[in-house]
């Protein structure tokens, strides 16, 4: 079988991978559990001494009945016999209680735990800095640490459920070894020696499972989820509707359940092998067993009670030694699962504490000869870079799309470090401040404005209601262009975005989604605005006289305007233009023009079009004229 063939597999190369192994797994979840749940502990002994007690019940039940049918056969007397049925229903009943609850408040218990450890996950996340979860890899260790914590029988929860049945399994095998040591210590021997063949096996099954399932799947899962949120999520749906897209998005959809088909073939293909090894372990097992009992009742005198005893005794230590190597084996295998989520957790973020930010009346930032190059990438996206941002300057950063503008931005605020040179913040390097202090000098505005499902004022605030200004965040609603959509709502500030979690959110248009981000900007009251094309929706003339009255709101604010459109630049003491990841030039808007490089040819192309709102570029209309003309010719 080709099952058994050597294969050459990859090594894992993932440096931030560990294997912890079961023993420590296992005790990580009793410490989740301890942190958690602490009254689950003592569940776990009760289920696992009650079920290990019903199993056996019988097995002494029956040795008990027989030797009282043979001596009341001889007085007649069956008021003991009586006496013992009702006492054993009674135990049977009282432990059949105490693990039925046992069970329940375990499975409702472990379910929480996993709830609180999701958090945990959804925290380190959170806390993991812009640049390192962007990482592709970064992203397959968050899905199989989101993997290891999705369900109630793999991962960390498949592993409480396991270590709960082994716990069980576990008291079983120590009350058959004390029944069956009486009988033959041989039989013990057998059983173990049999029982670690079958657990080698599996071992071997479980590894390769491990390789060719979970660690291959886990880039295809990312694809999964992405092909199923574009398929279900509704604000795809338009796009998918008027371009025609169903025929398309099912075929590529059904691409991706195929390849995750063929890994589940072949997994199952594997526990099918290992299903048939147990059953035939198991079948080897129960002959040598009932042959030695027949063999010591004909010829070694063991009585007929013994012989019930130990035979009902063995089959449940023959079921134990199956359930514990079952359960070790699953054990081992969500223990693995495991391995991805603790390794996950303990991938080193938090980054050197660095140096408050000094409070200052102003803030100047200096990127002295700066390049960057994204991860994976041979192109710089930004090279040599050499500007200086005064404080309480405005700076328009212009450009077409993919001139470096964006990423300028992000090596500013911080999302990124630099790939060489330095940016310096007050003549200070900007990586030696406090990550979360230095971003709390900049209030941002992006063009992908993120909507939460929240009341518009904490969509505002982006805080707890409690600590949320709701005069101050519909003021700077009102200031920043969405007075007539808040006097449309009837619970004006109060009114839930989205349909997520309230029947009666609503949703904004594109352009009001980029007013509520300049709303934002306002609440958050830094000392450096920052602008990245967030008014791309809106058209020229609503984008200039926006970002006029915005200029007037901010005062002397430090302030960066990213735009492909000119409309922001004759309201700025300076601009900064770039082209292919490269600054160009930079200067105010007049000097741009008389040098009539790269800025005058993009300004003369974008003119022509806005030639009726010459109020923008706040020139004489003839002036626009003849510079179309000249780009005309």
């Amino acid at each position: 079988m080709a099952l058994f063939k050597k294969k050459k597999t990859e090594e894992n190369t993932d440096e931030f991978h560990k294997e912890y192994g079961m023993i420590s797994n296992c005790r990580f979840v009793l410490g989740k559990i301890a942190k958690y749940r602490k009254a689950l502990i003592f569940y776990l002994i009760a289920a696992a001494v009650a079920g290990a007690l019903l199993s056996y019940a019988w097995s002494f039940i029956g040795k008990l009945v027989i030797d009282m049918i043979q001596k009341q056969s001889e007085d007649g007397n069956i008021r003991y016999l009586v006496y013992l049925t009702l006492g054993m229903t009674f135990a049977e009943l009282l432990l059949m209680w105490l693990n039925t609850i046992s069970n329940m408040k375990l499975g409702v218990g472990f379910t929480y735990v996993r709830l609180m450890i999701i958090r945990e996950r959804i925290a380190k996340s959170l806390s993991m800095n812009y640049e390192v979860l962007e990482d592709p890899d970064m992203l397959d260790r968050l899905q199989k640490a989101k993997r290891a914590t999705g369900g109630d029988y793999h991962g960390v929860q498949g592993l409480m459920q396991y270590l709960s049945l082994s716990l069980t399994q576990v008291v079983s095998i120590i009350t058959a070894v004390t029944i069956m040591v009486t009988f033959n210590p041989l039989i013990i021997i057998v059983v173990a020696v049999l029982g670690l063949i079958q657990f080698q096996f599996f071992e071997y099954i479980r590894k390769k499972d491990k390789v060719e399932m979970w660690d291959a799947m886990a880039p295809h899962w990312r694809k999964l989820e992405y092909m199923d949120r574009v398929t279900t999520d509704f604000s795809y749906a338009k796009d998918i509707r008027l371009f025609g897209m169903k025929g398309f998005l099912s075929r590529k959809q059904k691409e991706v359940y195929d390849t995750e088909l063929q890994h589940w073939i072949k997994s199952r293909q594997y526990w099918i092998y290992n299903s048939i090894f147990a059953h035939g372990i198991s079948l080897v097992r129960q002959l040598i067993i009932i042959g030695w009992l027949i063999y010591e009742a004909v010829y070694g005198g063991l009585s007929i009670s013994n012989f019930v005893l130990y035979m009902a005794s063995a089959n449940t230590f023959s079921g134990a030694i199956n359930g514990i190597l079952t359960n070790l084996s699953g054990l081992r295998e969500r223990s693995a699962q495991t391995d991805d989520y603790r390794s996950f957790m303990d991938i080193p973020t938090d980054e050197k504490k660095g140096i408050p930010v000094p409070r200052a009346d102003g803030y100047s930032f200096t990127f002295e000869n700066v390049s960057f190059k994204y991860k994976g990438q041979e192109q710089y996206a930004l090279k040599n870079v050499d500007l200086t941002i005064k404080a309480g300057e405005k700076l328009a950063v212009v450009g077409l799309n993919g001139a470096g503008k964006s990423t300028f931005i992000k090596l500013l605020l911080r999302l990124y470090d630099v790939t060489e040179g330095r940016i310096l913040m007050n003549g200070t390097d900007i990586r030696e401040f406090d990550r979360e202090d230095y971003y709390n000098l900049f209030a941002p505005a992006f063009q992908d404005v993120m909507v939460f499902a929240f009341p518009m004022a904490e969509n505002v605030s982006m805080k707890a209601p409690d600590n949320t200004d709701r005069s101050g965040a519909e003021k700077n609603l009102r200031d920043a262009g969405l007075g007539e959509k808040l006097d449309s709502l009837d619970k004006g500030v109060d009114t839930e975005l989205l349909k997520v979690l309230y029947d009666d959110g609503i949703d904004l248009s594109g352009g009001e989604k980029q007013k509520l981000a300049l709303a934002r900007a306002l609440y958050k009251n830094a000392p450096v605005i920052v602008l990245d094309e967030p008014t791309a929706a809106l058209d020229a003339l609503a984008e200039y006289r926006l970002y006029q009255s915005f200029d007037g709101l901010i005062g002397n604010s430090t302030a960066v305007y990213i735009s492909h459109r000119l409309s922001s630049t004759r309201f700025c003491d300076r601009v900064a233009m770039f082209k292919a990841g490269e600054m160009t030039e930079t200067g105010t808007h007049d000097e741009l023009m008389a040098l009539d490089g790269d800025y005058a040819e993009m300004f003369r192309v974008q003119a022509q079009y806005y030639i009726e709102d010459k109020d923008i570029f706040d020139v004489p209309e003839d002036v626009l004229e003849s510079e179309v003309t000249e780009n005309a010719g």
